[in-house]
């Protein structure tokens, strides 16, 4: 990413925060590259999701500025009550676990109104004035497709989702998305876990939580929400 030495002065904590989470930051004066913005040392990065902490001045990111930060980065990032998070490389037991339900969904929707979705594809979703959030679910069912704008930007909300836990995102998917889907209207919230292999599912109505069911050992997850829908757990964790 490039910017102008001015615009890094004006919103040095901002771009801090960028170049703590791997991103690139160029600084030009006069249209000129003159330095680069980086972190002291390098840290791979293991996990899904990893956050970009807020700098000590309490700065917060504003949708505007999401949003250009997303056309012009290649990286894919999430934004949470002003908080912004990079989205790492998943591993190898997450993307399996997606493929296997995404597959099931895919079958068990065909010829039905709602359509199932994977990551990534951005969902925004708002909680109050001024608090706009995005996020990229790893698997979702939307049944207001005629929210979708001519740019194909979807601007509805979710009936179901699906996000798969990792040791890196679980306060993230356990804490900042289920409250942020219970607050915005998703109906049913999927959690599954790779470590435990289970699956936590949680129903929402009037923004909070009216029931929640754990499916672990031999059980088969069923959706509260869709009825008929239902998949094995060890159709999901597969090795």
């Amino acid at each position: 990413m490039r910017v102008t030495s001015t615009e890094v002065q004006n919103n040095f904590g901002k771009y801090l925060a960028l170049a703590s989470a791997s991103e690139e930051i160029i600084i030009t004066k006069n249209s000129k590259d003159i330095a680069r913005l980086v972190p002291c040392s390098n840290v791979d990065r293991v996990g899904e999701e990893c956050c970009i902490y807020e700098d000590e001045d309490g700065l917060r990111m504003t949708y505007e500025e999401f949003t250009k930060l997303s056309e012009e980065s290649d990286k894919r990032y999430e934004l949470i009550d002003g908080e912004l998070f990079l989205l790492a490389s998943p591993s190898y037991a997450h993307q399996r676990v997606i493929a296997e339900i995404s597959g099931y969904f895919h079958i068990w929707f065909k010829d039905k109104k709602c359509r199932p979705l994977t990551s990534p594809f951005d969902v925004t979703l708002i909680k109050g004035d001024n608090n706009k959030n995005v996020v990229q679910p790893d698997i979702l069912i939307i049944c207001d497709t005629e929210k979708i704008d001519e740019k194909g930007k979807y601007w509805g909300i979710p009936t179901l989702v699906v996000e798969v836990l990792s040791p890196s995102s679980r306060k993230h998917d356990m804490l900042r998305k289920l409250n942020l889907y219970a607050l915005t209207g998703v109906k049913e919230f999927w959690l599954a876990d790779t470590s435990k292999k289970a699956v936590y599912l949680y129903n929402f109505e009037n923004k909070v939580i009216e029931d929640f069911i754990t499916f672990t050992n031999n059980q088969t997850v069923r959706s509260n929400v869709f009825e008929g829908l239902e998949i094995p757990l060890e159709d999901i964790f597969i090795i």
